[in-house]
């Protein structure tokens, strides 16, 4: 098991969302844990949309430096 101090440690480096296919068409994300949303016809301008939604989100020094898509 890992520490507690490793999970938290994780948990400020790493964003994960949750993406699935809108009933409007294309796809919606939403990050788990934090209040962003964002959606795209493509999957490739979801990523897109994901970068600068977390860009803005957060400042440069507390922002995540890897994001997950599920």
């Amino acid at each position: 098991m890992l520490p507690l101090k490793y999970n938290y440690e994780m948990s400020k480096t790493e964003i994960i969302f949750a993406v699935q296919d809108s009933p409007e068409g294309g796809f919606e994300a939403h990050a788990l844990g934090h209040f962003i949303f964002t959606q795209a016809e493509t999957m490739e301008e979801l990523k897109a949309m994901i970068r600068d939604a977390v860009r803005c989100h957060f400042d440069e020094e507390s922002r995540p430096s890897v994001i997950r898509l599920q």
